[in-house]
């Protein structure tokens, strides 16, 4: 069945566009349970939070750092996919699936990093105003 007519047998409405919601309430429940990571990243986030509350963030510096943690969750959510492909396709140990995930695993990291660095640009200065 080639690409195109499987999209024409989707069927489109209200139904279903309530069930995305669910499957994607699942697939964040799913990776809070089971992703260390992703529980490292609901405190970091909390931190953030919790930080840019103290050092009182404009509403420009607020939009960049949840727009920076929301890119993140997104990330180890895609990691989280690709590792479950992975395991699906390749339950042995294989060169390729290790390539796969290692490189998921480093858009998590690459992506952590920039974040950390860009964060310090914002919080660093206040911090230093406060005391």
């Amino acid at each position: 069945m080639s690409t195109e007519s499987k999209g024409r047998n989707k069927q489109f409405g209200i139904k279903r566009f309530f069930k995305s919601f669910k499957y994607s309430w699942e697939g964040l429940v799913y990776a809070y349970r089971y992703e260390q990571s992703m529980t490292l990243h609901l405190f970091l986030s909390i931190f953030v939070i919790g930080l840019g509350i103290f050092v009182k963030l404009n509403p420009f510096e607020w939009a960049f750092c949840i727009l920076g943690l929301g890119i993140m969750l997104a990330i180890e959510l895609l990691n989280t996919a690709i590792e479950a492909v992975v395991d699906l396709a390749s339950p042995e140990i294989h060169p390729l699936a290790k390539i796969a995930k290692d490189t998921g695993s480093a858009a998590s990291g690459v992506y952590a990093m920039i974040a950390f660095v860009a964060a310090c640009f914002i919080f660093i200065p206040k911090l230093i105003a406060l005391f």
